[in-house]
């Protein structure tokens, strides 16, 4: 008979379980947490973009976690979390709420570990994201106008049938798997002085602190968009309700709602935290395409764009930032035209 659990008191405005411990995670277990996936996921590169270096005239490097196999960063935390997976678990499996990656992720882990995972997406969410979720496996629900809708949709099917409820961020696995990349920076770039990354839930942000910002002493900035800046209140405020504006385009930064342990660790950690226009996302995306010739999804080029209110503050240093996602929606791709200006 499968157990079923009930929702305990949160720090926050989502619902956990018994079973979720929200200790911070440390340095030491995102190195864990590379013997775990080291396995089943490559090493990503990290490599030098000559428009950008000229551009800010530093040396910028892009950590291209796009090419991992679902096109994105949170499959490292996936994999790190589904591995240590609770044998409990292994029948009823794991749901999750996503507007795409974090869908990804526990959908490429759960084939993996062979363990059965649900997600519940928003109506309008991406779908290439959703078609490669159901190719990896997993079973898409679909529920609310956004993503806090399926979240919370999630959350009431987790306790009513007994899944194992995968946080999008309120779970230590997630960040220190996603740490792995910062070791990886840390080890191809020990100089490294600035890494630029975008805010959705904090996980990657939180797992580059606990790495290039504790081992290499570099300095960590968040970027989120404007239109939906519920995790940047939190981190400046402590406030930890759901913020009233939530309009981005940006999928991957599309929430109300901050978490709790990812703003405790943004809070402690974290240098710099910025704002930028929903424009200059539009902006970064056709740089990145036109210049370097990567795909990028609104999420990741939030990077690009905090770069550019501190470009004073870049000249001669050495930059990291990571292409944090490849799955941009065909709707939302440049035109030729677009790119055409930009060049």
């Amino acid at each position: 008979m499968t157990a079923k659990y009930e929702p305990v008191d949160s720090p926050d405005e989502t619902t956990i379980f018994p079973y979720h411990d929200l200790t911070p995670p440390t340095t030491g277990d995102v190195y864990r947490a590379r013997r775990r996936i080291e396995g089943h996921l490559p090493r990503t590169p990290l490599v030098r973009s000559e428009p950008l270096s000229a551009e800010f005239d530093a040396d910028v490097y892009l950590k291209r976690e796009d090419t991992l196999p679902t096109g994105a960063f949170k499959v490292r935390g996936g994999v790190n979390l589904l591995s240590q997976l609770d044998d409990s678990f292994s029948e009823p499996g794991v749901i999750a709420a996503s507007t795409g990656n974090h869908g990804q992720s526990i959908a490429y882990a759960g084939r993996t570990f062979e363990i059965p995972v649900t997600i519940v997406v928003p109506e309008g969410a991406n779908r290439t994201k959703v078609t490669a979720m159901e190719r990896l496996g997993a079973a898409v629900l679909f529920s609310g106008s956004e993503f806090d809708d399926a979240r919370t949709r999630a959350e009431a099917l987790a306790a009513e049938e007994g899944y194992r409820y995968v946080h999008s961020a309120n779970e230590p696995a997630l960040v220190a798997g996603v740490g792995t990349a910062g070791l990886e920076v840390v080890e191809d770039l020990p100089d490294v002085d600035y890494v630029f990354c975008p805010v959705g839930g904090g996980s990657s942000a939180a797992g580059y602190c606990l790495t290039t910002g504790a081992l290499a002493d570099a300095t960590v900035i968040g970027a989120q968009s404007e239109a939906a800046p519920a995790m940047h209140r939190a981190w400046a405020e402590g406030d930890l309700t759901p913020h009233d504006r939530m309009e981005t385009f940006a999928e991957g930064m599309a929430t109300r709602t901050p978490f709790a342990l990812t703003t405790a660790l943004l809070g402690a950690h974290l240098d710099d935290f910025r704002l930028v226009s929903e424009s200059s996302l539009r902006r970064a995306i056709r740089d990145l395409l036109a210049r370097d010739t990567i795909v990028a999804e609104g999420a990741s080029a939030a990077s690009v764009a905090a770069m550019r209110q501190l470009a004073d503050e870049l000249v001669g240093k050495t930059v990291a930032l990571p292409i944090s996602g490849r799955n941009l929606d065909l709707e939302k791709l440049p035109s030729a035209s677009e790119l055409a200006e930009r060049r």
